[in-house]
């Protein structure tokens, strides 16, 4: 389920089987030369993040992405955050980042480092593949805090 107002319609049928939270968070680099890192980095985390929502379609509501630069303070942005989607009910969140400085950040709910993959110079199906091999590494922290 994506955050749009077809799929809440769907949320507020079904909202007792979607329990979970998928919050994806983007880094802006704004120095010319993180530029094409920052929008390379951003590439596959919204593939990820458009794969998995597919692939847990009733089970799964994926927000809007955040998104922050680098002078952000993680840790004022990861409370605020936290504190703001506590409210939503859901049972799991679950925030995805290629940001590795988020590990450090004390949240209420369960990150998700992955090292940014460039997907630019694949082709379709290199592509596809290499979202699923991602999906796999992702997979048993989500089965593993569903089943708890």
């Amino acid at each position: 389920m994506n955050w749009n107002s077809q799929d809440m319609d769907t949320y507020f049928q079904q909202k007792d089987y979607i329990d979970t939270l998928l919050v994806p968070l983007l880094k802006l680099e704004t120095v010319p030369e993180a530029l094409k890192g920052s929008s390379s980095a951003t590439e596959f985390l919204m593939h990820l993040s458009n794969f998995i929502e597919t692939q847990f379609r009733g089970r799964m509501m994926v927000l809007p992405p955040f998104t922050y630069t680098q002078s952000t303070n993680l840790q004022e942005m990861g409370n605020v955050l936290s504190k703001d989607l506590q409210l939503m009910d859901f049972k799991h969140i679950f925030y995805l980042t290629t940001d590795r400085a988020w590990t450090d950040v004390d949240i209420e709910g369960e990150m998700i480092w992955l090292p940014s993959i460039p997907l630019e110079s694949m082709d379709q199906q290199l592509r596809k593949t290499v979202i699923e091999d991602q999906l796999r590494q992702v997979l048993p922290l989500l089965t593993n805090k569903w089943t708890e």
